[in-house]
């Protein structure tokens, strides 16, 4: 069993997709009870007969649609409207007529705003260009004037269609919202309805009444058919259809699952564990699609015969539904509780409480599948709200104990996970199991009081919510597996980033279904989506997604030409001439900028962006800046300095304060160097151009290097010159033009104190010449006598020292006549006998 702490991240992913599919497996139970009294109702109310196809709305797209429209017809369907609305007794279904009506004339206004836009625009750039208008008391050329009302009466012309189309996208806007509110009420008001309680024995006696004159409803629609011999003819007229019919219905029922098994191995057997896996899950499905065909054949079979009414034939018509229900509802059982151990599963739960899952996911689906063909009886005989309320009671007890079961399995597989240090996912469960279990509890509440709609709204989304949640992962799970077999992958990890983006596109996208599984009108998901598709106002321009789709392909397609030529040019056009790496790079880099910001540009342009209204917003973002972001602007234009005048290019062997190193790469806000020990260092812009920097190889390669080391006292320091002279002259990268200096800089307690001073032809090679220098030194020295400073003594007391100074100059010394310097140093000599090296680098053995 795979741990769920390893599913999280596709969980996540898949939570709320996974609210999508189940609503194709199990049937919606929000308007369960309510079917009859609707119908019942609506015998007794008046209806309006609303226009399928408004005679005044031909719509034509183009500068002229505006033409098409007859609004003294749109005026008409208003006016009855608005009567309609003002009617307390109008249908449901005449207010759904009447709201398509709307919204078409709705669609077709939208459309007739933006008419004659070019040419209005054109207009407005013409009068622009003749000036301003003169103030009172100036007067213009009579040419001009008589320019300047021609166009501006144009103007109005062009602009009354659209202004009238807008007026009228307000009333229609306002009428459709009017509707969806009276439809909202109705719906709140049919929830919230008390029926009589399903508890009270006194209501029993109708619930036996209806089952009764069901059955013999059945019985006497048939019996009355074949009768009057129309059955009869019927049966022997299509009898070999019928046979052949029941035949193939038996045989998918009987043998169906085992063909569609025998299929799954027809594939060769060595496949990957993923494609294995993609295999079994297709075998799956078509195990559920052929029981449910094979209902369908004997469904129509039985029709056939002639010996079923308008009861019958309604029941037969949801048979298959509520077979693929209970099938699916067991697929998705064995999905999300597989029996073996080592399958991917959704839930940390035992052998034992995985089989107790998938016989209450079964249980759900033969439940909700029964409650879906009492739902076809009830919508065709109407039934008594005491019989409706009897007979549903038991169905919502069912659906309910089956919730709080799954609910405490899936709280026992958060708790053995640890929900609370489990991270988000495993949140979200222990949150789901706490939701189905209070649902359970609550919904049977609500119904045995009498409150039956309201517990049918809370318990079968509910129910439908779960299964959906099961799905998603098994959709989730698909997904990944037909990612790795694309990648020819077979590795256990299947969240690649991919998969995931796929699966978090697959969630948004549930959500409508998500929404109307818990009671909301395909209406409202319909106007959620106009809304979005109309877009929002930006000033004086009103932006929609067709407008930022449109940005989007131009942005990409300017990026993509600016990535083109900057490659044109670093590949091809810029190594053929005399520019340096560094000026290369510059010039690739500002070009990329350049692009992007005209891309950018032309992208706003083309989408029809006014930005003229987001100077407000520019100039509080310019004082953010100033306060808040003022390192980063700082950081930014020292980048573009740099990269126009170029004191520093990638390559040069630069030093910043106590940063050394080999620049690397320059971009807008900072410099990345990489030391010579091999370490990147990221230094910000503003210090290379504010600071103070040492750019050894950006003018010139040659520079000088100075060696410094220590000779004992004694030595003649002329002869230790020509030496030391000698073995720089000797270098092959040193300069003989200036010579190489040889100094004696002076003296202390140590020796006689030199320094080698040499320009090298190349820096770079500068710790090669020093230590060559100073393998020669040491050689030169041993063969011609000459010692370095000699090694630290070892520690003495004081008093010894003292004792040997005052031997060796004949008088008494006292301990202030020792020099500090000569304590310290036989101090140090008694920490260590090796040679100490200079700070400078020199030889000092």
């Amino acid at each position: 069993m795979t741990p769920m702490r390893a599913l999280r991240p596709r969980l996540v992913a898949a939570l709320v997709v996974a609210m999508v599919a189940l609503g194709l497996a199990l049937p919606a139970g929000a308007q369960t009870v309510s079917n009859s009294q609707t119908a019942a109702d609506a015998q007794n109310r008046p209806s309006i007969v609303a226009q399928k196809a408004p005679s005044g709305l031909v719509v034509q797209k183009g500068a002229g649609a505006s033409r098409s429209l007859d609004y003294t017809a749109w005026e008409t369907a208003a006016d009855r409207a608005e009567t309609t609305l003002a009617d307390a007794s109008v249908t449901e279904t005449a207010l759904g007529e009447l709201r398509g009506q709307m919204v078409d004339w709705r669609a077709a206004f939208l459309v007739s705003q933006n008419s004659n836009a070019t040419r209005i625009a054109t207009l407005r750039e013409q009068i622009a260009a003749l000036g301003p208008v003169p103030a009172e008391g100036e007067t213009e050329a009579e040419e001009i004037a008589q320019r300047r009302v021609a166009l501006s009466d144009q103007l109005i012309k062009l602009q009354a269609p659209g202004i009238a189309a807008e007026e009228a996208y307000r009333r229609a806007d306002g009428l459709i919202g009017e509707i969806d509110r009276i439809r909202r009420e109705r719906q709140a008001d049919q929830l919230l309805q008390l029926w009589p309680a399903p508890i009270n024995p006194a209501n029993w006696p109708a619930a036996l009444v209806e089952l009764r004159d069901t059955a013999m409803a059945f019985y006497t629609e048939s019996a009355f058919r074949w009768r009057k011999g129309e059955a009869s003819r019927q049966l022997f007229d299509n009898l070999p259809l019928i046979l052949v019919m029941l035949a193939s219905g038996v045989g998918l029922l009987w043998r169906g699952r085992m063909l569609v098994a025998r299929l799954g191995l027809a594939f060769p057997e060595r496949q990957t564990a993923r494609a294995r896996r993609v295999v079994a899950l297709a075998v799956s499905v078509g195990q559920v699609l052929a029981p449910v065909v094979g209902i369908m054949a004997l469904a129509h079979a039985v029709r056939l015969t002639g010996l079923t009414g308008a009861l019958g034939g309604a029941v037969l018509d949801a048979l298959p539904f509520a077979t693929f229900t209970l099938l699916a509802a067991h697929w998705l059982g064995a999905m999300v509780f597989p029996a073996d151990d080592r399958a991917e599963t959704l839930f940390t739960l035992p052998p034992e409480r995985r089989a107790e899952g998938r016989f209450l996911t079964t249980a759900l689906g033969a439940v909700l599948g029964l409650e879906a063909l009492r739902e076809v009886i009830v919508a065709q005989r109407g039934t008594e709200q005491a019989a409706t309320a009897v007979l549903t009671f038991p169905v919502l007890v069912a659906v309910a104990v089956l919730l709080l079961r799954l609910g405490q399995l899936m709280g026992r597989s958060a708790r053995a996970d640890g929900a609370d240090d489990g991270g988000y996912a495993g949140r979200v469960l222990a949150l789901i199991a706490r939701g189905a279990m209070l649902v359970g509890i609550v919904g049977p509440l609500l119904a045995a009081v009498g409150y039956i709609a309201a517990a049918g709204a809370l318990l079968f989304p509910a129910a439908q919510s779960l299964g959906l949640v099961g799905l998603l992962f098994g959709l989730q799970r698909l997904v990944a597996d037909l990612y790795g077999l694309v990648t020819k992958s077979d590795a256990a990890d299947q969240d690649g980033l991919l998969p995931v983006l796929i699966g978090f596109c697959m969630a948004v996208a549930s959500l409508p279904l998500f929404a109307l599984i818990w009671g909301a009108q395909l209406a409202d998901i319909t106007e959620l989506w106009q809304r979005f598709l109309e877009g929002f106002q930006l000033g004086q321009t009103r932006v929609s997604p067709t407008d930022f789709l449109l940005f989007l392909v131009i942005f990409v397609c300017g990026y993509t030409v600016t990535r083109l030529v900057q490659g044109a040019l670093k590949g091809t056009v810029l190594p053929r001439t005399s520019l340096d790496q560094g000026g290369q790079n510059a010039v690739v880099a500002g070009l990329g900028y350049v692009g992007i910001i005209l891309s950018a540009l032309l992208a706003i342009n083309f989408a029809g962006i006014d930005l003229s209204g987001l100077a407000i917003v520019a100039g509080a973002l310019s004082v953010g800046i100033g306060f808040g972001l003022q390192n980063i602007v700082s950081n930014f234009v020292s980048g573009i300095i740099l990269l126009i005048e170029r004191p520093v290019s990638e390559g040069d062997w630069i030093e910043v304060g106590t940063v050394q190193g080999i620049v690397k790469s320059i971009s807008v806000r900072s410099t990345r160097i990489q030391t010579f020990d091999r370490s990147d260092v990221i230094v910000p812009n503003t210090d290379l151009v504010a600071g103070r920097v040492t750019n050894w190889t950006r003018f010139s390669l040659s520079g000088r290097l100075v060696v410094p080391l220590t000779v004992a006292h004694g030595e003649d320091s002329r002869k230790v010159e020509k030496v030391l002279k000698e073995i720089a002259e000797a270098q092959p990268l040193v300069l003989l033009n200036p010579a190489p200096v040889v100094a004696l800089m002076g003296f202390n307690n140590d020796g006689q104190l030199y320094e080698i001073r040499m320009i090298l032809r190349d820096v770079n090679f500068s710790v090669n010449v020093r230590s060559e220098v100073n393998h020669q030194i040491r050689e030169r020295f041993v063969a011609e006598g000459i010692h370095l400073r000699p090694a630290p003594a070892a520690a003495v007391p004081l008093e010894v020292i003292l004792h040997e100074a005052a031997q060796d100059g004949g008088r008494e010394v006292s301990r202030a006549d020792v020099p500090a310097p000569a304590v310290a140093k036989r101090r140090r000599g008694a920490e260590s006998t090796d040679a100490l090296p200079d700070a400078d680098g020199g030889a000092t053995l």
